[in-house]
């Protein structure tokens, strides 16, 4: 039990981190762009682990290197078309389309009626937030952040995996350096990076760890603890977090009809992780 209060608490701080490190991340967007921003947070995130963490690489099997390279490419193409979804669309607006992908995989795996009802839930909240905007939505903007949140479900299954087979912080550290060997290229051909002052330095080192160092370690230690299924209904917060950022940092104010879809996703993300701790209770007596 004190096990399981402890992984939901790490994927609740992750969010947290990750929503408010994306809010910084977007006033970044002006100067250097998405993929600018985006190799700058996985760069970073993956110098300051390899130096915290110094995974001892010689002691990987191929399995490990296999999963790690698996997760690595989850990390870069969830994070890269995920930037550059949020700088034509809202943040909350992409977070909830990208979400779409994370509830697709819980469906996928439910094996219980009651995790069918709160995935429906969750779906109505998706249905109501996407005509939060008026005409002038960005198609391609949703278009990313749907496609952001196909290699989202990627990254849950291959880091439930290969916190199966290794320690969480070598996993991590790993997988962040596969990711930047598959955005730099991006990067280097964008040239927004180029464009670095020591302030947006500094900005980019908190989102860096703000958006990935932390809350990816985060994710392992609930990964470890729970089921992809579980872990990914639970996310479904993740709408709420990023409107919430997005208002305080962004000032992206959100209508009525915005806050009952997010009612929606936090009530289903709610219900799901409830009845499953009274599940293994009962399960448990």
């Amino acid at each position: 039990m004190k096990k399981s209060n402890k992984a939901v608490s790490a994927a609740l701080l992750s969010m947290v981190c990750v929503q408010g490190g994306a809010s910084i991340a977007k006033q970044l967007f002006p100067t250097i762009g998405a993929v600018g921003t985006s190799v700058l947070r996985i760069g970073l995130s993956a110098i300051l682990l390899t130096i915290i963490n110094r995974p001892k690489f010689s002691t990987f099997t191929k399995q490990q290197w296999l999963y790690c390279s698996l997760y690595g490419i989850g990390i870069a193409a969830m994070n890269l078309i995920f930037y550059l979804a949020i700088q034509r669309i809202p943040l909350g607006l992409a977070v909830t389309v990208e979400f779409i992908g994370p509830l697709f995989l819980a469906l996928s795996l439910s094996r219980k009626w009651i995790d069918i009802l709160w995935g429906l839930l969750a779906c109505a909240g998706i249905l109501l937030i996407v005509p939060w905007q008026s005409n002038n939505v960005d198609l391609l903007g949703l278009f990313l952040a749907f496609l952001a949140g196909t290699f989202w479900a990627v990254y849950i299954v291959m880091g439930g995996k290969v916190a199966g087979i290794m320690q969480g912080k070598d996993a991590v550290t790993t997988g962040m350096l596969f990711a930047i060997l598959i955005i730099l290229p991006f990067a280097l051909w964008d040239g927004g990076v180029f464009k670095l002052t020591p302030i947006l330095f500094l900005k980019g080192l908190g989102v860096a760890i703000l958006s990935s160092a932390l809350p990816f370690s985060l994710d392992l230690v609930a990964l470890k603890k729970l089921p992809a299924k579980t872990f990914s209904i639970l996310t479904s917060l993740q709408p709420a977090f990023a409107a919430f950022s997005g208002l305080l940092f962004l000032s992206e104010k959100l209508t009525l009809l915005q806050w009952i879809s997010v009612a929606c996703v936090i009530s289903a993300s709610m219900g799901a992780t409830i009845f499953s701790e009274s599940k293994k209770q009962q399960t448990e007596l």
